[in-house]
């Protein structure tokens, strides 16, 4: 098994002990490179692609397992949450943004351009009125290396991510409910955009 080292200096107020001080931004930073390297030493485990699972951790936030890899959501403060995490529908935005991205980048390596500099920023908008729901969504990519008489080209890639395609054509998707004791399950029903409840 490999390990990932830490290395921290000795602070000159202590010397019997490391000490690492860290804004909440660099902490999460730091945990996101803690990540990356601890999949580098010790791949997840071999979990199916197409499965999601979700459990509760505290009041409204609840852990989200994908393959081996570990999330968080929350909800705000203002919500009645602890805002530990992104929302549901912030990380859904964020799916949006990171598959536009992953895209992007894909065409400047085709490309032999630059990914320096490269990033994607999505605005979104609640709607309203009822049913809850994402209303609208802008997406800026910025990629500096670009030359102009590509714009149109990468804009063409990118507005056809997986996600973006999805969005689209949206699938069919049923939830069902059911008690652990009860094998039947109770389908609900949701094709292209309507949900069927009752």
């Amino acid at each position: 098994m490999g390990r990932v080292v830490l290395d921290t200096a000795r602070a000159p107020h202590d010397s019997r002990a490391p000490w690492l001080s860290l804004t909440a931004e660099e902490a999460r930073r730091l945990a996101g490179l803690l990540l990356f390297q601890a999949a580098a030493v010790e791949p997840g485990p071999d979990v199916p692609a197409g499965r999601v699972d979700v459990t509760p951790v505290a009041g409204d936030a609840f852990e989200v397992r994908v393959r081996g890899h570990v999330l968080t959501v929350d909800q705000p403060r203002t919500d009645g949450g602890r805002d530990t995490a992104p929302t549901p529908v912030e990380l859904f935005i964020a799916s949006v943004a990171s598959c536009t991205a992953h895209y992007a980048g894909r065409y400047l390596d085709r490309h032999g351009l630059s990914r320096d500099g490269l990033t994607v920023r999505a605005d979104f908008r609640m709607a309203d009125d009822r049913p809850a729901r994402v209303a609208s969504l802008s997406m800026t990519v910025h990629a500096p290396s670009l030359p102009a008489d590509r714009l149109a080209a990468l804009r063409a890639v990118v507005s056809h991510c997986t996600v973006s395609n999805t969005l689209a054509d949206a699938p069919e998707a049923r939830v069902h409910v059911r008690r652990e004791s009860e094998s039947a399950e109770i389908p609900q029903v949701r094709e292209h955009g309507r949900v069927d409840v009752g």
